[in-house]
C-alpha cells in the first residue's frame, strides 16, 4: 500500500451537477458526481425530499428503471454484502453493497455521514458504502477495495464519489474521542496530524472525514484523480440536507448507483 501521505495537498472538494425528478407530482433534487456521469454510471446523492419514499415501493419511479432495489438496515459497522445475498423478505445488517448481479440500484441512506460511491471503470462493477467516523475507524472502505480486488477489479480502475456530508467546520469532537480516532487510525493521519500536540488547547476539535476518507482511498493506491468529493455540508444546508447533528432525528437522504452488467 502507498506509505507516502504527502499527496494530503491533492485533497479537494467539488461542486456536484444538481438536478431533479418528479414522483407523484413531487420534485425531487439530486446532485451527481461528475467523474461517475463522465464514465456513464447513473446514480444520484438525493436531498432530503427522497426521505418520504418507500424505496421497496417507490424506487423504480425515482430511478425509471426496473431494476431489483437492493437497500441495507445500517448499523455504524463495517459489514459489507454482495447484492446475491440480498432478499428483501430479509433484513441485512450491513453498511455496504457490492453488485454481483446485473439490473440492481444499490440504495444508501445517509445524513451527516458519507455516502460513498464504488465503480470499476472496465468491468462496470458497483459498490456502495455508508461511512461516517466509526466506519473509517473500523476500516469500511479498505475492505471495500479489496473485495473489488477479490471479484477481479484493478485499484487503478476504481472510481469513487463522496456524496454530500458534513464538513470538518461543523463536526466537533471532545478531545477524549478524537484521540481515540487518531489512535485507531493514526497510519492514514500522521501527515495531516504532525501537529496534533497543538490540539490541547481547544475544547472541541474539528474532524473532517471527507480529508480521512481521502487519505485512506490514497492509501489504498486509489489514483487521486479518481476520486470525486462534493463540497455540500449536510449540517449548513438545512433546506436541502437532513443533519442528525443540526436536528437530533432520524431522518435521512438517499444515494444510489445502478448496474446494468
Amino acid at each position: 500500500m502507498n506509505s507516502n501521505l504527502n499527496q494530503n495537498r491533492l485533497y479537494s472538494s467539488s461542486k456536484f451537477q444538481k438536478s431533479f425528478t418528479f414522483v407523484d407530482n413531487i420534485k425531487i433534487n439530486y446532485y451527481l458526481s461528475p467523474l461517475l456521469k463522465k464514465n456513464n454510471f447513473i446514480h444520484a446523492f438525493f436531498t432530503k425530499e427522497s426521505s418520504k419514499f418507500d424505496i421497496n415501493s417507490q424506487g423504480e419511479k425515482l430511478m425509471r428503471n426496473k431494476f431489483n432495489n437492493c437497500f441495507i438496515n445500517q448499523i455504524n459497522g463495517n459489514n459489507i454484502t454482495f447484492t446475491s445475498k440480498f432478499n428483501s423478505q430479509r433484513i441485512i445488517y450491513a453498511d455496504g453493497l457490492i453488485c454481483d448481479n446485473k439490473n440492481q440500484n444499490l440504495w444508501i441512506y445517509t445524513a451527516d455521514c458519507m455516502p460513498i460511491l464504488f465503480a470499476d471503470k472496465k468491468q462496470r462493477r458497483i459498490a456502495a458504502i455508508h461511512c461516517g467516523r466509526k466506519g473509517l475507524e473500523k476500516n469500511i472502505i479498505p475492505k471495500a477495495i479489496k473485495y473489488f480486488e477479490i471479484k477481479g477489479s484493478s485499484r487503478k480502475d476504481i472510481l469513487v464519489a463522496i456524496g454530500p456530508s458534513i464538513s470538518g467546520n461543523n463536526y466537533l469532537l471532545d478531545k477524549k474521542t478524537f484521540y481515540n480516532f487518531f489512535s485507531v487510525t493514526n497510519r492514514y493521519l500522521i501527515q495531516l496530524n504532525k501537529n496534533i500536540n497543538k490540539i490541547n488547547n481547544y475544547e472541541s476539535i474539528p474532524l473532517d472525514i471527507k480529508k480521512y476518507a481521502f487519505l485512506q482511498l490514497i492509501n489504498e493506491d486509489i489514483d487521486p484523480n479518481n476520486i470525486d468529493i462534493s463540497n455540500k455540508c449536510t449540517y449548513s444546508l438545512s433546506k436541502e440536507f437532513h443533519s442528525w447533528r443540526r436536528s437530533k432525528n432520524y431522518k435521512r437522504q438517499w444515494s444510489v448507483i445502478c448496474s446494468s452488467i
